[in-house]
C-alpha cells in the first residue's frame, strides 16, 4: 500500500492565456485518480484543496497525512468528502464502519483520527473519490445516500443538457465548514453539463468524470468566458477549475460527474451566469 501525491500551484488568468495543450493538461488535469492498491492525491494551492482516489483491493487502505499538511493525522485541520463510484465497500472512521454502495457519500469531519477504506470484493473493488478542504470547526461524520440527496432537474433534451443534480454534501443536508459535493447525471441523449456556464469568484471547483464508456471522451471547457480553452478527458479523470474559470463540458456519450467546491461561502446559488453567446 502506498499514498502517492503531488502538489499543484495557483495560476493567474493572464498566464493561462499562453498555455499550450501540454501545459494545460499538466497543471489542471488529474489524469490518474484511481489506482488499485493505492491512494492517490493532488494537493492544490487553490483553496488548499485536495482531490484524489482510494482503491482498496485485498487489504484496507489508510488515509495518512501527506507532508504538505504538516499534521499528525489527515483530518487534523481538514474535512473530507468521499463518494463511492464503483464496487461496494466500507469506510471505517475511528472504529465505526460505514457501508458504502455505488453513489453513496460520506462526510468526515475535522478531528477524525483514523480513516480506512475497504472493498467487499477484491475482484470488484470499491473506487472511493476523495475531496478535502481546510476546516475550522469539528462536525460529525455523516453517511448520505442518493435517497437523502436534494435533487434538481435542469436543462432539456432539446438543448442537449437534460440532467439530474444530486446535492449530497451540501449545507442543507450535512454541516460542513466549506466543502460541498454533489453528483450530476446526464440523461441519455444529452451531452452538455453546466450549460449555460457560470463562474463563482468566491470558490474553486473540481470535476470528476465517471461512468463514461472507455472508448468515449469528454471535452472539458475552462478559462475566462472571453478566453476559453479545452481539455480532452476520459473515464475517472478529474480537472481543477480556478475561481476565474468557467467549468463546462460536452461528451461523446452521456456520463456522470462529481463536483466539489470550497471557498468563501456555502451558498450553492452564488454564481455569475454567462450566456452561451458571450463565450469566446
Amino acid at each position: 500500500m502506498a499514498t502517492i501525491y503531488e502538489e499543484r500551484y495557483a495560476y493567474h488568468p493572464d498566464d493561462f492565456k499562453t498555455y499550450d495543450t501540454e501545459k494545460i493538461r499538466k497543471e489542471f488535469l488529474v489524469e490518474k485518480v484511481m489506482d488499485p492498491g493505492n491512494i492517490r492525491l493532488v494537493y492544490s494551492a487553490i483553496e488548499r484543496y485536495i482531490v484524489g482516489g482510494a482503491v482498496p483491493v485485498d487489504k484496507p487502505l489508510k488515509l495518512e497525512p501527506i507532508d504538505p499538511l504538516k499534521a499528525d493525522f489527515f483530518c487534523y485541520r481538514r474535512e473530507v468528502g468521499v463518494i463511492s463510484v464503483a464496487g461496494p465497500g466500507s469506510i471505517v472512521v475511528d472504529g465505526k464502519e460505514y457501508k458504502m454502495n455505488f453513489k453513496d457519500a460520506l462526510y468526515i469531519g475535522k478531528g477524525s483520527k483514523d480513516v480506512e477504506f475497504r472493498s467487499d470484493d477484491p475482484k470488484k473493488p470499491a473506487h472511493f473519490y476523495i475531496n478535502s478542504a481546510p476546516a475550522h470547526k469539528e462536525y460529525p461524520v455523516k453517511h448520505v445516500t442518493l435517497g437523502d440527496a436534494n435533487v434538481l432537474h435542469l436543462g432539456s433534451l432539446e438543448t442537449s443538457n437534460e440532467r439530474k443534480i444530486n446535492q449530497l454534501l451540501i449545507n442543507t443536508i450535512v454541516d460542513t465548514c466549506q466543502l460541498q459535493m454533489g453528483m450530476t447525471e446526464l440523461m441519455p441523449g444529452s451531452v452538455w453539463n453546466t450549460m449555460p456556464p457560470h463562474q463563482h469568484n468566491r470558490r474553486n471547483e473540481v470535476y470528476f468524470y465517471f461512468n463514461l464508456p472507455e472508448d468515449q471522451a469528454i471535452c472539458h471547457i475552462m478559462g475566462q468566458p472571453g478566453e476559453t480553452r479545452h481539455i480532452w478527458m476520459h473515464n475517472e479523470q478529474a480537472v481543477i477549475s480556478p475561481n476565474w474559470s468557467i467549468h463546462s463540458a460536452a461528451g461523446t456519450s452521456n456520463y456522470i460527474f462529481i463536483w466539489g467546491m470550497a471557498g468563501e461561502n456555502l451558498d450553492y446559488t452564488d454564481m455569475d451566469h454567462i450566456k452561451p453567446t458571450e463565450l469566446r
